[in-house]
């Protein structure tokens, strides 16, 4: 796909999709010049643990419970605004309390790449 040149989207204007975390609302998958996608998502307390195969994650909390963390691998991480997590394939991770993130994932977002134990 040959480049579309700058974008600029409203990622609280796009529908919002149930994914395992809660509702994210995903950008830039049409965007042949950018090798991925990047979400807005809203995280609930019912987020399930689970891993992808091909994608790499880049999770940045807007904000969050002041208990909020982020499970990688089993282990708990405290988390608050600003704070910025990578979360290479393999590694089985979930949000714990709720929260509000954007996630940058590589490459493009694909649901047959979410994978549960």
């Amino acid at each position: 796909m040959p480049d579309q040149g700058p974008a600029i989207v409203d990622l609280t204007a796009l529908p919002g999709v149930a994914c395992p975390c809660g509702i994210a609302r995903r950008a830039f998958h049409d965007r042949g010049e950018f090798p991925g996608t990047v979400h807005l998502t809203k995280i609930d307390r019912s987020a399930r643990t689970h891993y992808h195969t091909e994608h790499t994650e880049v999770y940045v909390v807007l904000e969050c419970d002041d208990d909020a963390a982020i499970e990688l691998d089993g282990r708990l991480h405290p988390v608050r605004p600003k704070t910025s997590i990578l979360i290479p394939p393999g590694t089985r991770h979930r949000a714990v309390g709720c929260m509000e993130v954007v996630i940058v994932c590589l490459p493009d977002f694909d649901p047959a790449d979410e994978h549960f134990d």
